[in-house]
């Protein structure tokens, strides 16, 4: 009895000892295991950071009763976050794992985590542990990649807001018009024509223009025709004899009320010998009897002699066009033009300080799109408001000023006001905004596919989402040509790394579109470009150069003398 235990444990004891020689065996010569990270520098996209990684291992290497478990773990300053770990067996294992066979094999894997800030400056690490029964060594940890480049990280969540303008016309053009007709073939006024009805209105015009306050004369027009009927050269004669008469009548009546001065002419004078556009329309907006062959008549011939013989012919048509349309075709036409002038936009900004209840609403909304200063937008777009509650425009502008002021809150109060009023296409925009702000990227969406026509604002809200979605090529769809630091940003996200650089050399400067310059530079390989950007961005913000040391982008030049000395 005592051999027979004896035995086996001897028999436990060189299996034990068969173990851990085995998992020994491993852990010596793990560094014979190749491994393939991409990428090699991990990188931030739609707020995770992913790897793929190929292991390969040689032959003689994987125990045939071993079990291997890798977890890739990224380390960086204060903490670390580890992947989904990945399980490995040898042949003689029976589990659901991964097989390795003894004569050599490979794996593959992909894992993601949530990105967090402070894994910028990181480094990738393979943690593993082989096992066999009840026995575990733990291998050496492996490096694999370094860093996190998170440069899409750097777009910009801010509000591009719509106005609705105002309808306000400093110079509203005015005018009176008038007809004086004549008598078949002759071109002199009578006086009947002078107390007709519009007549009478249009000298009462003229005489406003002398006494309206800021109504100004600004010409007259007078246009002389002849009916087509009778020989072209007497009708043009008489059609210029016509717009004489009446030119001679208007510049007395102009200079007897000072409106146009001594020695100005300010008259336009033409006229038609065969008035046949005017004989169309009022062809076709009659009930004569074959108005339908006159008609034709005249889209088969342009010849203005044939015309009037061709017509002539429908004799029952004919007399009554003689009575009922030729007569209202000899004729000439006046109108007397002038601007009614309002106040500047220095006397409305005064006005809108001092008497506020002088000004219309359309000159109040004005105002408000006359200044920069964000506060006194607010203030006269809110007159103007309190003026007429139901004003769409002063309530959607109130949102549209406190999205730029950054007032969310505030700003969407105001906004479900206008669209209460109205659900139209600047209200949805601007709500999309307050969304977008807010972090609610769905409902931002919502809000501007909701719109019936897409603008330049809408799909700059919807590019800015398909960057934080990590959908470059869509963001740069989105924004077109239409330059801002978001575009430049997606072209270079999406590979276009000398578009990016080509829009923003063509934009206004700022710390940011310097910065992002930088970035271009570098992976551009343009050192001069890089350095002068990124020394141009941290002098307008020194906080940027606390960004640019911990930025992977600039991985290669952390140990670079030039770099050191632009963000210390």
């Amino acid at each position: 009895m005592k051999r027979l235990i004896y035995v086996s444990l001897v028999i436990a004891s060189a299996a034990m000892f068969s173990s851990c020689a085995g998992l020994n065996k491993m852990k010596k010569e793990a560094g014979n295991i190749s491994y393939q990270v991409t990428p090699k520098v991990l990188e931030e996209h739609a707020g995770k950071v992913k790897v793929s990684i190929t292991g390969q291992f040689p032959e003689k290497y994987f125990n045939k009763k071993a079990t291997v478990t890798a977890t890739p773990v990224l380390v960086y300053n204060g903490g670390e976050k580890a992947y989904t770990p990945v399980t490995l067996q040898g042949e003689s294992v029976q589990a659901n794992n991964k097989t390795i066979s003894y004569t050599g094999g490979k794996f593959s894997y992909n894992g993601v985590i949530d990105f967090s800030d402070s894994m910028r400056i990181s480094h990738l690490v393979l943690r593993a542990t082989a096992s066999i029964k009840n026995k575990s060594v733990d291998f050496d940890p492996v490096a694999l990649a370094d860093g996190v480049i998170a440069t899409p990280t750097l777009v910009k969540k801010k509000a591009m807001p719509i106005y609705i303008p105002d309808h306000y016309q400093r110079i509203v053009p005015k005018s009176g018009e008038a007809d004086i007709h004549f008598v078949i073939n002759r071109y002199n006024i009578r006086r009947s024509e002078m107390k007709a009805k519009d007549v009478l209105d249009l000298f009462t015009f003229i005489q406003n223009l002398a006494v309206v306050p800021n109504l100004k004369y600004t010409g007259t027009v007078i246009h002389g025709y002849a009916s087509p009927d009778g020989p072209y050269k007497f009708n043009d004669k008489l059609s210029k004899k016509r717009a004489d008469v009446v030119d001679k009548r208007m510049k007395k009546a102009l200079k007897a009320d000072r409106v146009m001065p001594k020695g100005e002419a300010k008259i336009d004078e033409s006229s038609t010998a065969e008035d046949w556009e005017g004989f169309k329309k009022l062809v076709s907006a009659s009930n004569i009897k074959d108005k339908d062959l006159i008609l034709r008549v005249l889209s088969m011939y342009s010849d203005p002699e044939v015309r009037d013989k061709e017509i002539k012919n429908i004799s029952e048509a004919w007399d009554q066009l003689k009575k009922d349309i030729l007569p209202k075709l000899r004729r000439s036409v006046i109108r007397v033009n002038a601007n009614q002038v309002g106040l500047s936009d220095d006397e409305i900004l005064t006005y809108i300080e001092t008497k506020p209840d002088t000004l219309s609403l359309e000159a109040m909304l004005h105002a408000g799109s006359l200044v920069k200063d964000l506060d006194k937008k607010l203030k006269y777009y809110k007159m103007a408001f309190d003026k007429e509650p139901r004003c769409i425009r002063a309530i959607n502008n109130i949102g549209a000023v406190y999205l730029a002021m950054g007032k969310v809150d505030d700003a969407e109060a105001a906004l479900k006001k206008a669209q209460a009023i109205k659900d139209i296409d600047p209200v949805k925009n601007n709500l999309g905004f307050v969304e977008l702000l807010k972090g609610n990227l769905d409902k931002a969406t919502e809000y501007f596919t909701s719109m019936q026509n897409p603008t330049r604002e809408s799909n700059f809200g919807l590019g800015t989402i398909a960057i934080v979605h990590g959908k470059y090529q869509d963001a740069v769809n989105y924004f077109g040509t239409n330059p801002s630091f978001n575009a430049a940003l997606a072209k270079l996200l999406a590979g276009d790394v000398q578009g990016a650089k080509n829009m923003l050399d063509g934009m206004h400067v700022c710390k940011w579109v310097d910065y992002l310059k930088a970035v271009v530079g570098a992976r551009l390989g343009n050192e001069d470009y890089m350095f002068n950007n990124l020394k141009l961005a941290t002098q307008e913000d020194a906080k940027l150069k606390e960004l640019a040391k911990t930025d992977m982008e600039f991985a290669k030049y952390f140990e670079n003398d030039k770099f050191k000395a632009i963000v210390q």
